[in-house]
C-alpha cells in the first residue's frame, strides 16, 4: 500500500479500441498485456492497461491477475494517494495478485493519464467512478461473484485513496471489506479544525493537484474565498463535509481495518477514532492500527501494513477463518535507535479492544496565574510546530526520538506547568483541559499543545509536533472553553513535567490579522488518557538505547541535513572565505509563478569584519527578499550566499553565527528585561554560558532598567532590548531590519551607538533602514538596490563624496520636458528634481569600496558602461570628475537655455540615493 502523498508519474499508452461488457464503461484504449515474473519462483503476474470512458471522463486503469490462481477469485480495488497515479500502487497490486486476488488500480480524475476535474472524492464524480469500476469487475471471468453483477471485492488505499475506500463502502453495497490508511473521516474537520483554516496543508492540496484550475470550479472558488478571508464559512464546510465518509457513515457496514499515522498534522488520529466509533456502531468489525509515520514523515511500516491488509482481505474476502487479522488495537512505539543506521527501533503495543481516546484518564494539577499575551499584527511571526510537506525528515520524526524542535515566541503564549512526575506516564489518547479565555477582540484563535519538559536545559519536546487550534467566538466577554488536545501515544519519564502552552499563532494555520491581547486562566486540571489495557510486547533493549539523548541529537543533525526539502547537496566550505562574514554571488530569486520576473537578480557583494553595512533601496527593491535568503528562510533560484565560507541552506549550522532583529519583537510585559532574555535563551536549548548575556547587555546599554518590568519601558528601550536579544550568543553577523522605527531623535542616536559598539569588536552588522541621514552617520559601507539589482556599493564616504553628483541651482522652475533633455545629455546618467534645482549625476564607473566587492547593474533608466577590473575582481576606481566636466555640463545647460543660478558638488546621502535610483523612492 502506498502510504505517501506521491508525485505524478508518467504512463505509457498504445491505442486500441474495445468495448467492455457493460454499457456504462467504454474501453477507449488498451496498452496491451505485460507479465511480471517474481525472482522468488512465485507465479507470474499479468497486467493489462486500459483507458475507460466513464460518463465522459477517461479513467486510466491497470488490471492484475496471476496464473498461479485457478478459477474465480476475490477482487481488490487499490487506490492511490493525492497527487499520484495508479503507478504508485503497482508493486502492492502485483503482490496481491500473487496472493490470489484480481486487482484493479486506476488513476483518479485529474491525475496521471485520467481526465476530468479533481472533485475531492465527489459522490457524483470519483465515487461514482468506483461503482462503474465494480460493474466492470463483475464482468471479468476471473472475478468471484456473490451474485450476478455483485463481485466479491475489497477496497484499499492511503490518504485520498483511503477516503475513497470508505466512501465506496458507504455508497455501493457490493463492497465487502475495506482497509483505508492515513485518511480523513470528515475533510471539513481536517482542514477547518474548530473553525480554524489549516492554510499550509490546504495550499499543498491545491499545488499537488496541479493548481486551482485543475479542481472543480466550486472547489477552486471555495479555496480562494477561504484563503483570502482566513476563516472558513458555512458553505465551505458543507462542500467538504458532503464529500467526506462521515456523510454516509451510517451506511458503512463492512469489516474495516483503519490504519492511521501518529506523525500526521493533516489527518490526525482523531479522524480514525471518529470513523471507528461510527462504523462499529453499525455492527461491523473494526480494527485500528496506529503506525509510526504519517503525512509529516516517519516510518510508514509499509511491509507490516501491507501484510496486515492481505490478512484482513484473506479473512473477509476469502473467508479464511484461520487468517490472523491482528489485535483490535495496535500502536507502534519507539523503543530506541539502531546504532547501525540511525533508524528508530519500533515495538508494537496492543489491546483486545479499541480503547478510544479517553480511556484511563488521570488528572494533573497545573500551576500558573492568569496570563495575558499578544496576537501580533498580521499574526507574525508565527510559532512553529509541524512543517507540512517536510516528509521523511519531518519535525514529528525528531520529536519521536526526544529531540525538541518547536518554537514559541515570547510574549505570544501562556504556559502552565505540572510538578515533576513521581513516576513515568504513558499518554495514549487526547488530553483535555478547561480554561477561561478573554480577548480584546470578539474573535480569538488559540493553539493548544502539551510539551514533555525534561530537567535542566533539555529542550521541551512536543509529541508528534501536534497542536489543537481553537476558535473562541464572543471572547470579548470571556468564555470557558474545554480543549481537546491532539491524540498522541507518548511516554513521559519520571521527573519530567507536563507543560500546557496556549499560543496565539502557528505557522500551519490562519490566525486573525488584527492585533489583540488574549488573557487565559486555568479552570481545572489537565486530564490525560493512559489506555491501561494497552500492553507493549516484551523486547529487551540493547544497552546503547540508554545513549538516546546523544544519538537523538546526532540523528537530528543528519535528518535536517538530508531533508527532502533540500534539492541539492550543500557545497563544501570555501577555505578562502572562512574569515569573510558574507559573500553573495550572482544571487537571483524569481517571483512565484513567474519565469522572468525577479525579486532579486544577479546580486553580488561582499562584507568584511568590522563593517556596518547599510542596505538601501526603494520599496520593492528586493531588500527584504535578500535578507530572507541570507537568514535561510527562503532558497534562491540561482547564485549562492556564503557566511564565513559556508553555503547558506535552511537549517545550515553556520546560521548559529547569525543574529537577527525583526521589527515588532514581543516580550512578556510583566517580566523584567533580563527575565525575558533568559526565557528566550532557554527556549533555544543552548547552554546558558553560551548566551554571553552580560556582554550583550553591556553593548545594548540598558543599565538598571534590566531589572524593571518591560511594560515600564519606553519604545527606545524596547528596541534596545530586542536588539540585545538578537545579540545573545554574540553572533559574528548581526542583521537589523528597521531598528530605529518609532524612535525619537535621542533614541535613534542611542541605537546608532549600539550598532557602532557591536561592530567595534570585529563583528559585522547589516542594517536595512529608510532613514538615510541616520544610515549616513552609523554605517561604514552601503549597498544600494533597485528593482532587485545592485546599483552601487562602497564606502559611505566614497558614494556621497564623489563629485559625480552635482546640484544645479535654478533661477526659475523649468518644465518636465527640459528636465528630460538634461537627463538625455551625453555624459549625464540621470537628472531629478530637488528643492531649489536639479540633482544631476554624471556618468562614472562605479566606485570601488574597500573590502566591499560588487557586481553592479545600471540604475533605472541608465545605460550600462563597462568598467575595468583588477585581477581580484575589484572594480577599478574612476577618476573623480573635475571642473572640466562641470564646465562641459554648464555649457550644455546654457545651450538648452536652462536658467542656471549655481553649480556645486552635492554630498548628502539622501540626494545621492535619489540620483542612484532615478528618483523612484
Amino acid at each position: 500500500m502506498d502510504l505517501r502523498l506521491p508525485g505524478l508519474r508518467g504512463l505509457l499508452r498504445r491505442p486500441r479500441r474495445l468495448l467492455a461488457a457493460g454499457a456504462a464503461v467504454v474501453v477507449l484504449a488498451g496498452a496491451g498485456t505485460w507479465t511480471a515474473v517474481a525472482s522468488d519462483d512465485k507465479a507470474p503476474v499479468h497486467r493489462t492497461d486500459r483507458v475507460m470512458a466513464i460518463d465522459g471522463v477517461h479513467i486510466d486503469t491497470s488490471y492484475f491477475t496471476s496464473s498461479g490462481t485457478s478459477g474465480r477469485r476475490p477482487a481488490v480495488l487499490l487506490a492511490h494517494g493525492f497527487g499520484g497515479s495508479k503507478d504508485d500502487v503497482r508493486a502492492q497490486a502485483e503482490d496481491l495478485a500473487r496472493d490470489g486476488y484480481a486487482v484493479l488500480t486506476w488513476s483518479a480524475r485529474g491525475f496521471g493519464r485520467s481526465t476530468g476535474k479533481i472533485g475531492l472524492n465527489d459522490p457524483k464524480g470519483e465515487v461514482a467512478d468506483v461503482s462503474k469500476l465494480i460493474d466492470w469487475l463483475a464482468e471479468q471471468p476471473q472475478v468471484q461473484l456473490d451474485k450476478p453483477g455483485d463481485p466479491r471485492v475489497g477496497v484499499a488505499g492511503a490518504s485520498y485513496g483511503g477516503a475513497i475506500s470508505l466512501l465506496a463502502a458507504g455508497y455501493d453495497h457490493r463492497v465487502d471489506a475495506i482497509a483505508p490508511a492515513i485518511t480523513y473521516w470528515n475533510l471539513a474537520d481536517a482542514l477547518f479544525p474548530d473553525g480554524v483554516f489549516k492554510k499550509l496543508w490546504a495550499g499543498i492540496f491545491i499545488n499537488s493537484g496541479g493548481g486551482c484550475d485543475k479542481f472543480e470550479p466550486q472547489l477552486c472558488r471555495m479555496y480562494e474565498r477561504v484563503a483570502e478571508s482566513g476563516k472558513p464559512d458555512a458553505q465551505a464546510r458543507q462542500i467538504l463535509t458532503s464529500r467526506s465518509p462521515s456523510a454516509v457513515g451510517d451506511r458503512i457496514k463492512v469489516p474495516t481495518l483503519l490504519i492511521q499515522g501518529q506523525t500526521d498534522s493533516l489527518f490526525p488520529l482523531g479522524q480514525a477514532d471518529a470513523a471507528a466509533k461510527a462504523i462499529r456502531a453499525n455492527g461491523a468489525p473494526v480494527d485500528v492500527d496506529w503506525i509510526a509515520g504519517g503525512h509529516d514523515g516517519g516510518d510508514m511500516e509499509t511491509s507490516r501494513v501491507q501484510s496486515r491488509v492481505r490478512s484482513w482481505f484473506d479473512r473477509y474476502l476469502k473467508d479464511d477463518k484461520a487468517a490472523d487479522t491482528g489485535p483490535a488495537f495496535r500502536v507502534t512505539r519507539t523503543g530506541g535507535v539502531d546504532s547501525t543506521d540511525g533508524a528508530a527501533q519500533l515495538r508494537g503495543a496492543s489491546d483486545d479492544t479499541y480503547p478510544g481516546l479517553e480511556s484511563g484518564e488521570k488528572s494533573f494539577a497545573l500551576t500558573g496565574r492568569e496570563q495575558s499575551f499578544a496576537n501580533p499584527a498580521g499574526a507574525s511571526p508565527p510559532a512553529v510546530s509541524a512543517l507540512p510537506g517536510l516528509g521523511g525528515g519531518g519535525l514529528a520524526q525528531l520529536s519521536s526520538l526526544g529531540v525538541g524542535v518547536s518554537l514559541d515566541f515570547p510574549g505570544q503564549y501562556a504556559q502552565f506547568e505540572s510538578a515533576p512526575l513521581t513516576r513515568g506516564l504513558r499518554i495514549t489518547g487526547s488530553p483535555t483541559v478547561t480554561v477561561h479565555v478573554k480577548s480584546t477582540t470578539d474573535d480569538a484563535v488559540l493553539f493548544a499543545k502539551v510539551y514533555d519538559v525534561g530537567s535542566g536545559s533539555t529542550t521541551p519536546v512536543l509529541p508528534s509536533q501536534l497542536v489543537a487550534p481553537i476558535r473562541v467566538e464572543g471572547a470579548k466577554a470571556g468564555k470557558d472553553v474545554t480543549i481537546t488536545l491532539p491524540a498522541i501515544d507518548h511516554e513521559v519519564e519520571q521527573g519530567h513535567r507536563l507543560r500546557l502552552v496556549l499560543a496565539s499563532t502557528d505557522l500551519g494555520y490562519a490566525s486573525p490579522a488584527t492585533p489583540a491581547t488574549y488573557t487565559v486562566t486555568l479552570k481545572g486540571d489537565l486530564r490525560v488518557p493512559t489506555a491501561p489495557g494497552v500492553t507493549t510486547a516484551a523486547a529487551p533493549l540493547p544497552s546503547w538505547v540508554w545513549w538516546l539523548p546523544l544519538a537523538g541529537a546526532l540523528i537530528a543533525l543528519t535528518l535536517l541535513a538530508t531533508s527532502r526539502r533540500r534539492t541539492t547537496t550543500a557545497p563544501p566550505p570555501d577555505p578562502a572565505l572562512t574569515e569573510v562574514p558574507l559573500q553573495i554571488t550572482d544571487l537571483s530569486k524569481r517571483y512565484a509563478k513567474s519565469a522572468d520576473r525577479y525579486a532579486v537578480r544577479d546580486l553580488s557583494f561582499r562584507v568584511e569584519k568590522g563593517q556596518v553595512l547599510g542596505l538601501l533601496g526603494p520599496n520593492g527593491a528586493g531588500k527584504t527578499t535578500t535578507l530572507r535568503m541570507l537568514m535561510g528562510l527562503i532558497k534562491p533560484d540561482d547564485g549562492e550566499i556564503r557566511v564565513f565560507g559556508h553555503a547558506i541552506r535552511p537549517g545550515a549550522p553556520v546560521l548559529s553565527r547569525v543574529g537577527a532583529f525583526v521589527e515588532g519583537a514581543g516580550f512578556l510585559p510583566h517580566l523584567s528585561g533580563r527575565e525575558n532574555l533568559e526565557l528566550y535563551w532557554q527556549a533555544t536549548g543552548r547552554p546558558p554560558e553560551d548566551a554571553h548575556m552580560e556582554e550583550a547587555l553591556e553593548i545594548a546599554g540598558l543599565g538598571d532598567a534590566l531589572a524593571r518590568a518591560v511594560r515600564t519601558y519606553s519604545q527606545g528601550m524596547r528596541q534596545r532590548l530586542a536588539i540585545a536579544q538578537a545579540m545573545l550568543g554574540l553572533p559574528d553577523l548581526l542583521i537589523l531590519d528597521e531598528p530605529t522605527n518609532g524612535l525619537d531623535p535621542p533614541q535613534i542616536r542611542e541605537m546608532r551607538e549600539v550598532m557602532i559598539r557591536y561592530a567595534a569588536a570585529g563583528r559585522t552588522v547589516i542594517v536595512s533602514s529608510h532613514l538615510l541621514a541616520e544610515v549616513e552617520q552609523s554605517c561604514t559601507h552601503l549597498v544600494v538596490m533597485d528593482r532587485g539589482r545592485l546599483v552601487q556599493a562602497g564606502k559611505v564616504s566614497e558614494i556621497i563624496g564623489a563629485g559625480d553628483t552635482l546640484l544645479v541651482g535654478l533661477a526659475t522652475d523649468i518644465p518636465d520636458p527640459m528636465v528630460d533633455k538634461v537627463a538625455a545629455l551625453a555624459g549625464v546618467e540621470s537628472a531629478v528634481r530637488t528643492d531649489g534645482g536639479l540633482l544631476v549625476r554624471l556618468t562614472a564607473t562605479p566606485l570601488r569600496g574597500a573590502g566591499l566587492h560588487t557586481s553592479a547593474a545600471p540604475p533605472r533608466g541608465a545605460t550600462s558602461h563597462e568598467s575595468p577590473a583588477d585581477g581580484n575582481g575589484h572594480v577599478a576606481a574612476p577618476p573623480i570628475p573635475g571642473t572640466t566636466t562641470a564646465a562641459q555640463l554648464l555649457v550644455e545647460l546654457v545651450r538648452l537655455e536652462v536658467p542656471v543660478a549655481s553649480l556645486t558638488p552635492h554630498r548628502r546621502l539622501e540626494d545621492a540615493f535619489l540620483t542612484l535610483i532615478g528618483g523612484s523612492a
